[in-house]
């Protein structure tokens, strides 16, 4: 069978993570969610994303395909779901379709269809406060899923370990003279990855691959540190998708950050109003701030952007795509793409000059800045530009 990941009806809701990626390329957990898929379907998969999008990841129909919503991730019971699909049936969750067969150049419509209901308790990603707070439970499933009949590698003895049971590092990996304490939930140490000594590291917890832990960090879960990123300082219940770093004293909180994010040294980030109200998010949907139900949220930042040394974010704030903030206050809690300054005001990053940075950041980490990823940048400095203070 041929699988399909479409965005469903929460790709707007999950900006500014999917300006620049379909949903299913989303890392909660320690897995993408189309690595999640992927995995438990034994099969690859393509997408039904944007258009400006569509090259980067196309779509591969064959005459029969099983459609899923990539904001769902992956069960057991779902999965048997799925594989028992038949022509002319889909499964909704309330009104919300979260797969259906569908055969190729089919136009399909759903009245047609019969409609089956969502079988068990499926974790959805509607917001984008949704990746850290449901960050814990995806990482356990997803721990289950990549130790299942495996053995770690040996925990040197020089490290303090809580639970060891709990604990899986992967081949190549470095831990010396570091408190893991999986009692609370359980520590993933990826494939060549590091941590250095004096971290002290509380689970649930996954480092990526080749990704590394700097010296006396210490880190609250659930929190997940995305392949090749680098964290130092003071981080609790956070995601970090690839390619991103916070490798200096400073606090991270119920935060995210995309791929290339860099904070500055002794970059703050606040995750409680000082009244202890509701946290309310920028909405790009409705254009304006949006009740969370939290009481904690901090950051979160879209791919490519980045903040200079001793930045102070405040609580519930959203940076858009390829932002530039530096100098002293707290800048808006909504900094638009494309943004270049900070509290004292805002211009625009033109294009030339970000694509310069991205350009010589991704080829530090021997990645090219392709042409598919300016063009997908450019789109995103045109669909932002109504935010922006030219």
């Amino acid at each position: 069978m041929n699988y399909i990941l479409f965005d469903g009806s929460a790709r707007k809701q999950l900006l500014p993570f999917t300006f620049t990626r379909p949903v299913a390329d989303i890392r909660i957990g320690i897995l993408t969610i189309r690595e999640k898929w992927e995995k438990i379907l034994g099969s690859t998969t393509s997408t039904v994303t944007e258009d400006y999008l569509s090259q980067k990841w196309p779509l591969v129909e064959m005459p029969e395909n099983i459609m899923i919503n990539a904001s769902y991730l992956p069960t057991p019971e779902f999965v048997a779901q799925i594989d028992n699909l038949e022509k002319n049936q889909a499964i909704f969750h309330g009104d919300e379709v979260v797969a259906f067969f569908s055969l190729e150049d089919e136009e399909v419509n759903f009245d047609k269809y019969t409609q089956l209901e969502l079988q068990g308790e499926v974790l959805n990603i509607s917001n984008t406060w949704d990746i850290f707070s449901k960050n814990g439970e995806a990482l356990r499933a997803d721990f289950e899923l990549l130790t299942k009949d495996r053995s770690s590698s040996p925990i040197p003895a020089t490290n303090n370990v809580i639970n060891p049971e709990d604990i899986f590092i992967e081949k190549g990996a470095k831990v010396e003279f570091a408190t893991l304490n999986a009692s609370t939930g359980p520590i993933y140490i990826g494939a060549n990855s590091e941590i250095m000594e004096g971290s002290l590291i509380r689970g649930p917890f996954s480092l990526g691959e080749e990704a590394v832990v700097k010296m006396g960090a210490k880190i609250y879960g659930p929190t997940t540190i995305g392949s090749f990123c680098r964290v130092g300082g003071e981080v609790n219940n956070s995601v970090m998708f690839s390619y991103s770093n916070k490798g200096h004293e400073g606090y991270l909180g119920n935060s995210v950050l995309g791929e290339w994010c860099n904070l500055g040294a002794d970059t703050n980030n606040s995750n409680l109003k000082n009244n202890y109200a509701e946290v309310r998010l920028w909405d790009y949907e409705t254009e304006g701030f949006a009740k969370t139900g939290l009481q904690f949220c901090g950051l979160m930042m879209g791919d490519h952007s980045k903040c200079g040394i001793n930045t102070m974010f405040n609580t519930g704030t959203v940076v858009g795509v390829s932002a530039n903030i530096f100098g002293s206050g707290f800048p808006r809690n909504f900094i638009p793409s494309f943004s270049w300054g900070g509290s004292a005001g805002m211009t625009t990053f033109k294009t030339n000059k970000a694509f310069e940075v991205a350009e010589v950041v991704m080829r530090r980490r021997n990645i090219e800045f392709s042409q598919e990823d300016k063009a997908i940048l450019e789109q995103v400095f045109e669909d932002t530009k109504q935010w922006r203070r030219e």
